[in-house]
């Protein structure tokens, strides 16, 4: 197959070409990196891209929490209207597949159990529980605590920053396009994605990559309310594993599958920190109680839908990825 893998000279991306290559398909790598005219954004650097391509896998995308609203024009533009340039070409050239590098974050908050009220949503955390301490939210019919559970596809979505709103309305236009153009879309929904060629301290590199900075200057990673909010941490090598399962998988056409990417092992963001620092050599991580407004406490999904339909499973334990990741190269971009 031959495949164009846009942000391929990308974290995620360079792992996808990789993985693409090592099964033996003819890889084309769309990249700003690479090449200042390769913008998703530009429809006739696009068009000449998807020439004589059977499939398009999309990992190019502005990354991040958001600034507030202040950046919300450069993540649209970046995100939204780089994929319906992409989407509107992939139509017009008649390129039947694609592989979209989906987010967890759609689903805002993750899956919460109040023993007397069952299954509830709660809304977003206010700034005075927040300031005082109180991350975790509560019941919002009761005000009782809640279990976090694992979120499924098919839970509703809310997402709650920028970035959020930009990778649920990417789903959105892929299922457009499958529609339209009788494609066959998936979305695989990344969960903390971590590993080798990480970028350095960037805004939107990820907590990991904070973490990973910091001890290489001899710091103490900063671990931002109690350190207890859970995540799940996939290696980027079985995000790209699950890349190409999507890609060779029977194509569905005419509809968008999502898929929940993520290690199956839910781990605190302090229980991260402490293995990273631990592989590294130290120092200890040290708990700030400082907050992002558009964070969430929890967020971890169930996976089993990728396992089951497509045969992936993640092969690096979180241990193992962590003391890899300990003295892994990251990227000064």
């Amino acid at each position: 197959m031959r495949v164009l893998v846009t942000g391929g000279a990308g974290f995620i991306g360079s792992h996808v070409v990789e993985a693409l290559a090592a099964r033996g398909h003819e890889v084309l790598v769309f990249d700003v990196r690479e090449d200042p005219h390769a913008d998703v954004r530009d429809p006739t650097a696009v068009t000449r891209a998807l020439a004589g391509v059977d499939a398009v896998c999309h990992q190019a995308a502005m990354v991040g929490l958001g600034d507030g609203i202040t950046d919300a024009a450069e993540y649209v533009s970046r995100n939204d209207l780089g994929t319906a340039v992409l989407l509107a070409a992939m139509a017009q050239a008649g390129v039947p597949r694609l592989v979209l590098a989906g987010s967890m974050v759609v689903y805002g908050e993750g899956r919460y159990v109040c023993s007397w009220h069952g299954a509830v949503r709660p809304g977003p955390r206010d700034v005075a529980d927040l300031d005082a301490g109180r991350f975790e939210p509560l019941c919002p019919v009761c005000g009782a605590d809640l279990s976090p559970g694992l979120v499924e596809e098919d839970a509703s979505v809310d997402p709650r920053n920028v970035y959020a709103t930009t990778k649920l309305a990417q789903e959105h236009l892929a299922a457009v396009w499958a529609r339209a153009a009788g494609g066959s879309a998936v979305s695989l929904r990344y969960h903390n994605v971590y590993g080798p060629r990480m970028p350095r301290d960037t805004p939107y590199a990820g907590v990991a990559s904070f973490f990973r900075s910091a001890l290489a200057r001899g710091e103490a990673p900063r671990v931002f309310e109690d350190g207890r909010q859970r995540r799940d941490f996939v290696h980027v090598r079985d995000v790209a594993a699950a890349n190409v399962a999507a890609l060779e998988a029977d194509p569905r056409t005419g509809a968008l599958t999502v898929y929940n990417t993520g290690s199956g092992e839910p781990h605190t963001v302090g229980e991260m920190a402490r293995a990273l620092a631990a592989a590294h050599g130290g120092p200890e991580p040290v708990v700030t109680g400082e907050y992002r407004l558009g964070d969430v406490r929890h967020i971890t999904a169930d996976s089993s839908r990728l396992v089951a339909e497509l045969g992936w499973k993640p092969e690096v334990a979180f241990h193992d990825g962590m003391r890899e990741f300990a003295r892994a190269g990251l990227r000064g971009d």
